[in-house]
């Protein structure tokens, strides 16, 4: 089944009241595809993913820690307006998506992770409410290349939502493989007690339903493929509060058939 549109019509559905009896719902799956400003067809989007957890279990080779991200979508805001001072005045969307998440390290080099999620999302434009589901399974991999110690990681993952009132219901399913790769132990620094890396990566996804990228005015978007690229800096301990697990700062782009999406990183990027 084709996802209907992601993150997109935020900005149209905030000002364009004509439209409200058709609901978007592409905020359901903003936490699985990530904080950053969607573009396509001269339109924009801005979605921020707050990351939360809290580790339940842990000991030398394995973990369950319980996730709760919030993701919020702002209408007729981009983050270029920071800079003067403008603030969103209000909050589009918003989706939390509790789950747990359990990592097993199978070798010192290797590890498996594995997750669930059960969440909730709301338009505020049009009232409307999902349940939002999903699962996915990953291979994490530690290479050895000089001091820059990359991970190669392979992800499979689905996602689906189901509107309370039985109206709309859709899933998508990709295929995601990236590398992350370090910098040279001359560039790494200490601040505040932290030790930072700076880290780049390069990431390919391959969606097994091409992803619409819904508007409404114009044609929809059909991405079947896209291939991002970025910078972090990678934190020996997260940051700010444990609770928030950021981990990683960082920026990246992601393109695809005709779809740009600029993203604000704040953990780990694949």
């Amino acid at each position: 089944m084709v996802l209907k549109s992601v993150l997109i019509a935020l900005t149209l559905l905030g000002s364009f009241s004509v439209y409200a009896e058709e609901d978007f719902t592409h905020y359901a799956f903003a936490n699985y595809l990530g904080s950053g400003i969607y573009q396509t067809s001269g339109q924009n989007a801005t979605v921020v993913n707050i990351p939360i957890s809290f580790e339940l279990y842990n000991n030398d080779t394995d973990s369950l820690t319980l996730r709760t991200p919030i993701s919020l979508g702002f209408f007729n805001f981009k983050w270029s307006d920071l800079p003067d001072g403008d603030l969103p005045s209000s909050v589009g969307t918003m989706t939390i998506t509790p789950g747990l998440e359990y990592r097993l390290r199978t070798s010192e080099d290797h590890e498996f992770q594995a997750y669930i999620d059960l969440g909730y999302g709301t338009n505020f434009t049009s009232g409307t409410h999902v349940a939002i589901y999903s699962a996915g399974v990953s291979s994490l991999l530690d290479l050895e290349l000089r001091q820059s110690a990359p991970v190669w990681v392979n992800r499979l993952f689905f996602a689906g939502y189901a509107s309370f009132d039985g109206s709309q219901s859709e899933t998508y399913s990709a295929l995601q493989s990236g590398i992350d790769i370090g910098t040279n132990m001359h560039w790494r620094w200490d601040w505040l007690g932290v030790d930072v890396e700076p880290r780049v990566f390069a990431t390919g996804y391959w969606y097994f339903d091409k992803l619409r990228f819904a508007t409404p005015f114009g044609e929809d978007v059909l991405v079947s493929n896209s291939l991002e690229v970025g910078a972090t800096l990678a934190f020996s301990k997260p940051i700010l509060w444990d609770w928030m697990g950021i981990d990683r700062l960082g920026l990246s782009v992601r393109a695809g058939d005709g779809v740009k999406v600029w993203r604000l990183i704040f953990e780990f990027p694949i």
